[in-house]
């Protein structure tokens, strides 16, 4: 997936079905018999130790920031370890259940390793044209992508 520039807002409004088609991949992942131990595991969270950021699609931030929005944020914060700003004081995701795919498909080695792409591909096809038909131009970091999502 290629990357849109960091500094680009996200300036469009989404059609409000994009939610709807999100949720539809998501619950598609967790049907998927991959073998996978996560409960709510936080090591892949700290980006600057594992060196990966996941990376969204427009529909997926937007989806994130409708999930940052109702946990009672307007903004993300940098976590000063260099973790995702989305984990809590108590090392817990606050967004959980509006994780982006990236997070769902994680690549940490304790729950299980990275899905293989050839499992995924359908629903990573799917997450790219809904990113062009809301006039995305891509996945970016979740950092960026959250914070243009929660500006739109």
């Amino acid at each position: 997936m290629s990357r849109r520039p960091a500094s680009r807002p996200a300036s469009r409004p989404a059609p409000a079905p994009f939610a709807a088609e999100i949720e539809a991949i998501y619950a598609e992942i967790e049907r998927r018999p991959l073998p996978r131990d996560c409960q709510l595991r936080s090591g892949c969270c700290h980006f600057r130790l594992t060196g990966k950021t996941p990376l969204l699609t427009l529909g997926e931030a937007l989806y994130l920031a409708k999930g940052i929005r109702a946990s009672g944020r307007t903004q993300l914060k940098a976590h000063p370890e260099g973790a995702c700003p989305l984990l809590g004081r108590d090392g817990r995701c606050t967004v959980y259940a509006h994780r982006p795919f990236g997070c769902r498909t994680h690549f940490c080695e304790a729950a299980g390793g990275m899905y293989p792409r050839k499992h995924l591909a359908d629903l990573i096809h799917r997450l790219e044209a809904l990113d062009e038909k809301l006039g995305g131009d891509g996945s970016r970091p979740l950092e960026a992508a959250a914070a243009d999502a929660l500006k739109a």
